[in-house]
């Protein structure tokens, strides 16, 4: 395995993850459905899963990259990620755009997300409806 981005093409959107493909599966959730990125709340970066986003924020990496201001971008540092624990998405920013589409690269609003019936809007790819069991690690239900 190895720690790697996946820069989806239509887009400047890069999701972390370990062993990551163009659609956004990585070496935990790979199924042809498990095609979906969530940007994490805590850091704004677009993670495969949370056990990506648990394994690549809790080793330190060196210098910080910093931006105009002088300040590390929100969540990132040369050579990898600001270690952190993961925050969930309150209910009331159910419309900030946090779920990338694997597929076709469509950022979708968590409301859109959670009321998609497990498919995406703009290219009807299936998402796995298993990721149900999970929304609470995201989101707070």
């Amino acid at each position: 395995m190895s720690d790697q981005t996946s820069t989806p093409q239509s887009k400047a959107l890069i999701v972390h993850g370990i062993d990551v493909t163009e659609r956004t599966q990585c070496a935990h959730w790979h199924s042809d459905r498990d095609i979906i990125a969530i940007k994490h709340r805590c850091c704004g970066q677009y993670f495969a899963c949370i056990s990506c986003h648990n394994a690549l924020t809790t080793t330190p990496t060196p210098t910080p990259t910093a931006s105009a201001d002088g300040q590390a971008p929100n969540g990132s540092q040369e050579g990898g990620i600001i270690p952190h624990k993961a925050d969930v998405w309150r209910k009331d920013e159910r419309d900030t755009p946090a779920v990338l589409c694997g597929n076709c690269k469509r950022e979708l609003t968590v409301k859109e997300y959670l009321g998609c019936g497990n498919a995406c809007p703009e290219c009807q790819a299936a998402f796995n409806p298993g990721c149900a069991r999970h929304y609470d690690l995201y989101f707070e239900m």
